[in-house]
């Protein structure tokens, strides 16, 4: 990509950027899901390759948290407050593997 778009991507150098982070984080945080939970394994068969490599914890981790969003999305519910605080919507735990296995 150009050295422009790069650059207006980036959160730190562009302010729209920033804002659409600060909004996604917010909205990941309601739920308690991280980014790397978005990512669909039927979609991409690199995915599906990555999360079959990561240790089981990490994936069972996954899993509670994509069916505790949906339980809360069904109830039409939100987590508490305090609950929203502690989550990192962008720790990530799938990069890694998925650029070993890309690559």
């Amino acid at each position: 990509m150009s050295s422009f778009l790069q650059s207006f991507l980036d959160p730190k150098k562009s302010w729209l950027a920033a804002l659409h982070m600060k909004s996604l984080s917010k909205r990941l945080r309601k739920y308690g899901l991280r980014y790397d939970d978005l990512y669909d394994p039927y979609y991409d068969l690199d995915i599906k390759e990555a999360l079959n490599r990561l240790p089981r914890e990490i994936v069972n981790a996954r899993n509670q948290r994509l069916k505790r969003a949906m339980d809360l999305s069904m109830k039409h519910e939100y987590l508490p407050e305090n609950l929203q605080q502690m989550q990192t919507p962008f720790r990530s735990y799938l990069q890694d593997m998925l650029a070993l296995v890309s690559s």
